[in-house]
C-alpha cells in the first residue's frame, strides 16, 4: 500500500495574503498533495468571468487530489466555468465551491484525512 502524500496546510488568510506552511506568501494559491505554488490566473487565461478553468484543476489532479477545494474569493467573486464542474465530475472527484474564509477551513480539515487539493483566491 503506497503511503499517502498529505497537501500542506494554509496556516493564515487574509486579504491578498495565503500563507502555506513551509511555503512562502502567495496572493493566489494552488494546493495539491506534496505541495503548493503561486496560482498564476496567466497561465491558463483565468478571469473572474467566465473563472476557473478546467486546466486550472488538472495539476491538482495529477499531483494524486481526489477531492477538489475551489475558492470564489472572499466575496464570491469568482466564477467556475461549467467545463470545470463537469470535468470533475465526470472523474467522480467530489468538489466544494466556497468563498475563501469558508474554502480555507473546509480544505484543512479533508487534507487531515485525505489527498485533497485547492484553489484560492484571496481578494474579491
Amino acid at each position: 500500500m503506497k503511503p499517502q502524500i498529505y497537501s500542506p496546510r494554509i496556516t493564515n488568510f487574509s486579504w491578498g495574503l495565503m500563507e502555506v506552511e513551509g511555503q512562502q506568501h502567495f496572493k493566489d494559491v494552488k494546493c495539491f498533495p506534496g505541495g503548493s505554488r503561486a496560482w498564476d490566473w496567466n497561465e491558463t487565461g483565468t478571469s473572474h468571468i467566465p473563472g476557473i478553468q478546467p486546466s486550472d484543476v488538472k495539476e491538482l489532479l495529477e499531483s494524486g487530489a481526489t477531492c477538489v477545494v475551489l475558492a470564489t474569493g472572499v466575496l464570491g467573486r469568482l466564477q467556475i466555468c461549467p467545463e470545470t464542474l463537469q470535468l470533475l465530475e465526470g472523474l467522480n472527484i467530489p468538489v466544494h465551491v466556497l468563498k475563501t474564509e469558508d474554502a480555507v477551513a473546509l480544505y484543512n480539515k479533508l487534507r487531515e484525512t485525505e489527498p485533497v487539493g485547492g484553489l484560492f483566491h484571496s481578494t474579491c
